[in-house]
């Protein structure tokens, strides 16, 4: 006899969020300690922080104040919620963890490859619980919904214009590496987050 999946508990989505927000903070660490960007909205928010010096988790959290609206029409309230919790727990952690850790010497490459595990794995545990860290993700969904405009498509062409806004303000290697994290991150992502391989509600 099958028995059927039960979803998860409020006291274990607080503890994924949790979680999951720590593990994206220090991969957000290490890309600014190491002067690399992200893609989406943190890629957005990277550049502005190195642009005008004003804070990194500030700026993440107001960029993606307007896709909570496409998020709720999209996706539903408790989505919508999450995601909200889970943004503005990333730009607190961003924010705190440089005054409780310090990185005395950090290597580029190193700083790509565990940056961008640390952030995939703390995406998947989001994910996993019905949630995300909001921005471009939300957009290119209703785009596809209300436009018929392919999601991949859209996502691939804001993630390109970003690359090439790091090109006019940072190095052409800061620039490669941070391709290297971005794709060592969605291959996190891609292994792990398939249907089929975790099931919950």
């Amino acid at each position: 006899m099958t028995t059927r999946a039960q979803g998860h508990r409020p006291h274990e989505d607080v503890q994924a969020l949790l979680t999951g927000c720590l593990f994206v903070a220090l991969g957000v660490v290490l890309f600014r300690q190491a002067g690399l960007f992200a893609g989406g909205t943190a890629g957005l928010a990277f550049l502005l922080h190195y642009a005008t010096g004003w804070s990194f988790g500030l700026l993440f959290f107001l960029i993606n104040l307007p896709f909570y609206w496409l998020a709720w029409r999209r996706l539903g309230l408790a989505f919508t919620l999450k995601t909200f919790a889970a943004v503005a727990l990333l730009a607190v952690f961003a924010e705190v963890l440089p005054h409780w850790i310090g990185i005395e010497r950090l290597d580029t490459g190193f700083a790509a490859v565990a940056g961008g595990l640390l952030i995939g794995a703390g995406m998947l545990m989001l994910f996993r619980h019905k949630a995300s860290l909001g921005g471009f993700n939300v957009l290119v969904l209703w785009l596809q919904e209300r436009f018929g405009w392919r999601a991949g498509h859209v996502q691939m062409a804001m993630d390109c214009a970003i690359v090439l806004l790091a090109l006019l303000t940072m190095g052409g290697a800061q620039v490669l590496w941070s391709v290297v994290g971005a794709v060592v991150l969605n291959l996190t992502l891609a292994v792990n987050h398939r249907p089929g391989r975790y099931m919950a509600v």
